[in-house]
Parts: C-alpha cells; structure tokens; sequence
C-alpha cells in the first residue's frame, strides 16, 4: 500500500479494452452476430484478439477476411452499423474488469493519483461500458480514438487524454497490453507498463515495457518503482 500522498500530482492513463476491462467477450459476441447474418462462419478469440484496441472496424475486416470476404465499403459501412447497434445493446453481458482491477484503482486514487482513459474504442462506446461497469468516478478523463486530434500510437492521443484530466506528461505513467500502447507511451515519452493479462501477452519480447505486471495486485509497487524512476531522471537533467 502507498503511502498518503505519493502519487499525488501524478497521472496514470490507462487503455482500456484488454488492460481495464476484459472486452472480448462481447466484442465477439458482435463481431460473430454480424458474420453469422451474413451467412459465414463465427470466428474464435485468437483469431482477432490481438486486434482489439485497435477499433472495431479492424477486428470486422479480419473477420470477414478470414472467411475469403472482402466487402465493398458500402457494405462494409452496413456490416459496421449493424456491428456497432449490437454491440451498443451487449456491451457489458461478459465484459467485466480484469480481477483486482477496481481495488487497485482506488489504492491509487487513495495515494493522490489523478487517472485517465486513453483508447481507440469510441468515445460513446468507452464511456458507455466504463459506466456500465461502475467505473466511471474513477476517472477525471476519458478520451476515445474520434475525440483525439491523433489516435493512439501518435502521442497527440497520450497528451490530450492527460491534459484533460489537467496532468503533466513529464508526471505521467502509461498502462497498457499491446503494441499500439508501447509506442503510443514511447511517442509521448512516458514510462510504460505491460500487462500480461490483455491480448498481447505472447508480443512482450518485442515491446520491451519498463515494468510488467501479471495481476492487478502489482500495479501500485510497480507504478512506484516507475515514479520513482521518473522522478530521478527528472532531477538528472
């Protein structure tokens, strides 16, 4: 447990689908209703697990494209609608926080930490399934992929999220569970977190993070390791 204070002034911006709230469930699910009124086959999660976080859009086309479909645009648009009013509807059935994930949450807002949202789902989306799942107080900020000038893994992403929740990026911390979170925290020149329990456990030895946690359990001594990793580098310039 930190202690009082020790992360006050500091934020931490957290991705969302895959590092906050196990989303596949759902994600499937709607991806699957699609596929199957089109009249092919369901898809399984490690077909386009490690397109999740990546928009929605993206996880629909490997769908369709593992089944030898390419859909005009116009169709594609269509299949999009009918993907995005399922979801809408489904949108927390499975979809539930990572264990130990609210507890360690609060630890950090009991320490003083300010946090934030930063994720390529869409904005109506995102705030939609973090209210659903109670998690909505948590954060001082909450930023989407349409309401960045530049979606993740530009850094302009990283630093409108921060700024909205009034942080500093030279007093930031990044937590994410994919490629796209590394280099977004890597652009904006923040530490990074890896959690192993997203969708991109197996890409850790390309990614390289500052610290890698397993559980929820080891967030806060590993941000503190980080802050204070920060914090030295800072008076060392």
């Amino acid at each position: 447990m930190a202690e009082t204070g020790a992360f006050e002034g500091w934020t931490i911006a957290f991705d969302l689908d895959g590092t906050l709230v196990d989303t596949a469930p759902d994600l499937l699910g709607a991806l699957n209703h699609v596929l199957v009124e089109a009249g092919l086959a369901p898809v399984d999660l490690p077909t386009i697990a490690t397109l999740i976080g990546n928009g929605a859009r993206a996880m629909m086309e490997k769908g369709f494209g593992v089944q030898g479909v390419t859909l005009p645009a116009a169709e594609m648009d269509a299949a999009f609608d009918r993907f995005i009013a399922y979801y809408v509807d489904n949108i927390a059935v499975g979809s539930r926080p990572f264990d130990g994930c609210p507890e360690a949450l609060d630890a950090l807002l009991d320490a003083g930490a300010t946090l934030c949202v930063c994720t390529n789902k869409r904005q109506d989306l995102s705030e939609r399934l973090i209210d659903e799942l109670g998690l909505t107080s948590r954060f001082a900020a909450i930023l989407g992929a349409d309401r960045a000038t530049n979606r993740k893994p530009h850094q302009d992403h990283v630093f409108e999220a921060i700024a909205a929740a009034s942080g500093m990026p030279e007093r930031a911390l990044f937590v994410g569970d994919s490629r796209t979170d590394e280099r977004a925290a890597r652009n904006a020149g923040l530490p990074f977190l890896f959690v192993t329990f997203g969708y991109e456990a197996e890409a850790i030895e390309d990614i390289a993070p500052d610290s890698v946690i397993g559980h929820y359990s080891q967030l806060l001594p590993a941000l503190s390791v980080l802050r204070d990793q920060a914090i030295a580098s800072l008076r060392g310039r």
